[in-house]
């Protein structure tokens, strides 16, 4: 999950790939570190902390001849977050320097024979083993850098993005691709080539670029042509180059604290931008491509098996009550992490739904390989475009919600829900189990969406000040119901997230078969309460609570009066059908969360021990 990013060309290196590392900051900012190449030498620096910390030592060094360079943002698997461990690691002779994404699982052993052959180690890294062991293939080989990093990375197990330089060859860096993403900006003469672990470093250098397929490698020299190989046989590969439609507005704060208060507020315009051209509800239409193409294998499915993690599993919830609701479709919902580690059952017609915000996420490629190796039709929806769950799916959606910094999802959730909405909407229709008139109310109602995420978005103030009354509690409980279990769930791992307040969500029912014990005059509940299906049920919950001296902060619908005498707070929301009720109720919890983080002095944007992208077991 760390970021990693370099540069070639005529440009000063040094602040094109700072600036890279801040961009890149949320996959992993445990330390960092830079290497340049200037006059000869070899220029490192590093430091436990984040991008600030390492530019701070960088403030008398200006690197003002060197145009070559690599640098990383790390978060820690192998090794403490300390100086020693940062990257970029060294060689044993000091000749060659990595960076390095993703994890070698064979390191120790690997580790162990390379200390018999008089090799030293100074850090706990895999990393450090990795670049001594290409130093050990090329001088046995006699081979040139690009030779002896496919050599190296066949004796290898596990993921990786690297980029390797040979201070013998300084213009020339060598980058490969296994689990890990990795793309490369190239300049419209070739004369400047960027790195880096997504296209944000680069976006406002050069719109084109090759994303590496795994097991691809690439070596990268000044004034000539990138050429590509395969890792596994050194056969070469046709370079593709795609047309990036990413910009410089959409990485920036735009005037917003912190990343995930403007993400929170971009959502009104992310669900647009997700149904914008799928959905035509003043002619009753849904086009989805993915859908459309394959529509006969989706009628014909005897179940769907949604695979997910964090987030994403919460959207994948919500898209089990839609798909069973609305479509009639059995479905069940997996954690990548357990589906792709026991033994599934997947039967010929089967479909997988994966979904993840950044396309990368490790558990999820792998539980994709898994069920296409058994068969299933797999379907992805992610945020990414180019991502390699976009590229390993038979076919998918973008739910086009624009780049999301903020470690904490945000509208990666509502959009994935509003792909998810359209598609059982499109297949309820299809399969003839939802009436003309409701499905046309259904299509009118989603296109209403943005308009009442805005609505709520004014109550911010109000959020604010409960905010400031709980911020100090040590445990928080959301319950909701049917539709909105899932958002309780996700309104707890938001406050988890970003406040490192304790909190879970449950069932309101399941509150009496245990979570009942922990409710005192101490406790804040989150009750998500829509004038909705259960309402009633909710407000039963609610009088337990009450009874109990808890403190009961209510979702509610405009104009309630039951919960109002009863809660101690109350967000009202916009009339809604439960269909759609989480791309409402989640709202509220999310500006919750943001303001008791920042009344906490936490880092919203990057919480520690968390990173963006989960490219690593």
């Amino acid at each position: 999950m760390c970021g990693i990013t370099g540069y070639i060309g005529y440009r000063i290196a040094s602040p094109i790939i700072i600036k890279g590392l801040e961009r890149l900051e949320y996959r992993g900012y445990d330390s960092a570190g830079i290497m340049v190449y200037n006059q000869g030498k070899l220029e490192i620096s590093k430091t436990k902390g984040k991008v600030a910390d390492l530019k701070k030592i960088l403030s008398d060094k200006i690197h003002k001849e060197a145009n070559i360079g690599i640098g990383h943002t790390r978060w820690a698997t192998h090794g403490e977050p300390n100086d020693v461990n940062a990257h970029p690691h060294t060689s044993n002779s000091g000749d060659l320097v990595i960076i390095h994404n993703g994890i070698i699982e064979n390191f120790n052993s690997l580790r162990k024979e390379l200390s018999k052959r008089g090799f030293k180690f100074e850090s706990d890294t895999d990393t450090e083993v990795l670049i001594n062991l290409i130093e050990d293939v090329k001088n046995n080989n006699n081979c040139k850098l690009g030779k002896a990093v496919q050599i190296a990375l066949n004796q290898v197990v596990g993921a990786y993005a690297i980029a390797v330089f040979d201070r013998n060859n300084p213009e020339e860096i060598v980058v490969a691709k296994l689990g890990s993403p990795l793309a490369i900006g190239i300049s419209k003469d070739n004369t400047e080539f960027f790195i880096a672990s997504d296209a944000s470093p680069f976006i406002e250098y050069t719109n084109n670029a090759i994303y590496l397929e795994d097991q691809e490698m690439a070596v990268i020299s000044l004034g000539t042509d990138i050429k590509m190989y395969k890792v596994a046989d050194d056969s070469q590969v046709e370079p593709y180059i795609q047309e990036l439609k990413l910009n410089l507005d959409q990485i920036e704060k735009g005037g917003y604290d912190h990343f995930m208060l403007k993400e929170i507020y971009e959502q009104p315009r992310a669900v647009t931008d997700t149904y914008r051209g799928r959905l035509l509800a003043n002619k009753g239409i849904i086009r989805v491509a993915g859908i459309d193409d394959n529509i006969e294998k989706f009628l014909k499915a005897k179940r769907i098996i949604i695979s997910a993690c964090g987030t994403s599993w919460h959207a994948g919830l919500v898209a089990e009550y839609l798909f069973e609701d609305l479509a009639r479709i059995p479905v069940e919902v997996e954690y990548s992490s357990e589906f792709r580690y026991r033994n599934p059952i997947i039967n010929e017609g089967d479909i997988v739904i994966a979904i993840s915000q950044s396309g990368e996420t490790a558990d999820t490629l792998a539980a994709i390989k898994l069920a296409k190796e058994k068969g299933a039709f797999v379907f992805g929806v992610c945020n990414v475009v180019g991502s390699t769950i976009a590229r390993e799916t038979h076919a998918g959606a973008y739910t086009h919600a624009g780049p999301e910094i903020g470690v904490a999802s945000t509208k990666a959730f509502t959009t994935q829900i509003t792909i998810l909405a359209l598609i059982a909407l499109k297949l309820g229709k299809a399969k003839g189990v939802i009436s003309q008139e409701k499905y046309q109310s259904y299509l009118y109602e989603l296109e209403s969406i943005p308009e009442k995420i805005e609505q709520l978005l004014k109550q911010d103030k109000k959020i604010k000040e409960i905010a400031k009354i709980y911020k100090d509690s040590p445990n928080f409980l959301y319950l909701g119901r049917g539709y909105n279990f899932p958002v309780a769930l996700e309104g707890a791992l938001k406050l988890k997230e970003i406040s490192y307040i304790h909190a879970e969500g449950y069932p309101a029912a399941e509150m009496k078969h245990g979570p009942i014990a922990l409710i005192d005059e101490n406790m804040p509940i989150v009750a998500i309460a829509p004038n909705l299906k259960h309402y009633e049920k909710v407000v039963s919950n609610i009088h337990e609570i009450k009874s109990r001296k808890g403190k009961i902060i209510a979702i509610v619908t405009e104009g309630d009066v039951d919960v109002k005498v009863l809660a101690d707070h109350v967000i009202e929301i916009p009339h809604i059908s439960e269909a759609f009720s989480p791309l409402i109720t989640t709202i509220p919890l999310q500006l919750l969360s943001y303001h008791i983080a920042v009344m906490r002095n936490c880092n919203v944007d990057q919480p520690r021990n968390l990173a963006k992208s989960v490219t690593v077991e």
